[in-house]
């Protein structure tokens, strides 16, 4: 029964990432190297965010229970460095738009999901006692995959020369929200009070909002330059 719930996690938190993966059209570009290349890219890009985190923003000393809204907010600077990664993901691949910033959405996020979910999915899933946090864990994998797919479609939309000057603000902005995104998460989970299924909800409806917006520039770029080289 345990490896069966094991089994159904598992299957929850990759199964979405294969169907995208066929789905995209990443198969048929033969691009699976290329999604490990951009998972390297994570793991470098996550090793420099430590130890510029451990130099310049060490630990403070937080009240338990608390909230410390500067060092959250420190952190989630760090993350700009992210951005700056997928950029030169992108850059050094030759292809068509969809295919760039697919690539580096889904090699961030399989790589994410790896380093983050893999081992405690493994140790808590097979536990004797079932537990709903494992089925929360495999299900905020997904809106992971689409929060970076979404991340990686903004930077590579700030780089298009064609993009229209009054849609940058908003690119701008929403590269912000992305980023801050856990700062705002904390602040609602001390603020609000949201439970761990109302809090799972709020990221994924965040997600699609920030993705939905995305994806209506992506698409009002026309075609012949969309699918151009970067």
């Amino acid at each position: 029964m345990t490896f069966f719930h094991f089994g159904n996690c598992v299957a929850l938190a990759y199964i979405p990432y294969v169907i995208i993966y066929k789905c995209s059209g990443l198969a048929e570009y033969s691009a699976f190297w290329k999604c490990v290349q951009a998972g390297g890219a994570y793991l470098f890009t996550q090793l420099c965010k430590m130890m510029l985190l451990a130099t310049f923003f060490p630990e403070s000393a937080v009240v338990a229970g608390g909230l410390d809204i500067t060092g959250e907010f420190l952190k989630c600077t760090v993350d700009l460095a992210d951005l700056l990664g997928l950029h030169i993901v992108m850059s050094k691949f030759a292809g068509k738009g969809q295919l760039k910033f697919m690539i580096a959405g889904m090699g961030w996020a399989t790589a994410e999901l790896v380093m983050t979910r893999v081992v405690p999915l493994w140790v808590g899933a097979r536990g004797v006692e079932f537990d709903w946090k494992y089925i929360q864990m495999s299900l905020d994998s997904n809106v992971s995959l689409i929060h970076h797919i979404s991340t990686a479609m903004l930077v590579w939309l700030y780089g298009r020369s064609d993009l229209q000057k009054s849609l940058i603000p908003v690119v701008l902005l929403l590269l912000g929200l992305a980023c801050y995104r856990p700062l705002i998460v904390e602040i609602l989970i001390h603020a609000v009070g949201l439970g761990s299924w109302t809090l799972l909800l709020a990221k994924a409806a965040f997600t699609s909002c920030v993705a939905l917006v995305a994806l209506q520039m992506y698409l009002g770029i026309p075609s012949q330059l969309a699918n151009s080289h970067y």
